[in-house]
């Protein structure tokens, strides 16, 4: 396998490694499936799909199921066997429902993307699936330079376009350079301050005072537990400012019902100096 530095593995792509990943498609027999593989291939960044002798199908009916792939169903490319659809490939990795007696190398998904991701840079490289009903025969698999088998169950019956959808999004997961980037919720703001901790919880410690809540508690290890759920969720600045407004919301309330106003409720208490001790 080639070893390339990971800085050197986007040199010869403008946009994506994943642009030198094709899917072949040995005689599929079910154009539902062409679909689902289309709509699979375009949430994860892969753009080839290459048919080898396919069941007839109509394009527009392909894009009628997967929505927004016009411009995939469109570069479907047909070959009239397989090694014709293999030739440029440098790699070719087939997946199998199930083991086979021949000892081929045999991966996993994770392992299958890391190796044809190293490969990718210097050609194409295939991902090669059969007909729905058996699947690659050891003729086709011979042609592959791995047999990569999906974990499952004990009901290893995978829907094709299934099994493409786990392939693909292993290669994107690991190629890293085609994920959409999530943008930051509106009311984004920085993680809480000491400062900001603080102040809530003096002010949630006079809330609880304010209405009886310790009482046979111990007030110091209802805060102890209290901080340490606060610390657990990792709020942000604005959300622990609106802990705090909480706490305040409560003295205020329990004043109010009380006929007093003592203002000052989101300040700190001052803390009393510490009592002169003797010395000889």
């Amino acid at each position: 396998m080639p070893r390339l530095a990971a800085s050197s593995l986007l040199a010869p792509f403008a946009v994506s490694l994943l642009d030198a990943v094709v899917i072949v498609f040995h005689k599929p027999q079910d154009p539902v499936n062409i679909a689902g593989t289309i709509r699979a291939m375009k949430n994860m960044g892969v753009s080839q799909l290459r048919l080898v002798d396919p069941v007839p199908y109509d394009p527009w009916r392909i894009e009628g199921i997967a929505h927004g792939t016009r411009d995939l169903v469109a570069r479907i490319q047909h070959f009239g066997t397989l090694d014709e659809a293999l030739a440029d490939c440098v790699r070719v990795h087939g997946y199998a429902g199930k083991p086979r007696a021949a000892r081929w190398a045999r991966l996993e998904p994770a392992a299958s993307a890391a190796e044809l991701l190293a490969f990718a840079p210097t050609g194409k490289v295939a991902l090669l699936f059969g007909p729905e009903d058996h699947g690659l025969d050891n003729a086709a698999l011979d042609r592959a330079h791995a047999t990569v088998t999906i974990p499952t169950t004990e009901h290893a019956s995978l829907n094709l376009a299934q099994a493409v959808l786990l392939a693909c999004y292993e290669l994107h997961r690991q190629a890293g350079d085609a994920t959409r980037r999530l943008r930051r919720p509106r009311h984004h703001a920085p993680p809480a301050t000491h400062r900001q901790y603080e102040q809530t919880f003096d002010v949630w410690d006079r809330a609880l005072q304010s209405i009886d809540f310790y009482k046979t508690r111990n007030p110091q290890l209802v805060m102890r537990a209290v901080r340490s759920l606060v610390f657990r969720s990792a709020p942000d600045g604005r959300e622990t400012d609106l802990l705090r407004a909480i706490g305040i919301e409560v003295l205020r309330t329990v004043d109010r019902l009380q006929g007093i106003y003592r203002g000052g409720y989101g300040k700190p208490r001052a803390i009393a100096p510490a009592p002169p001790t003797d010395e000889a």
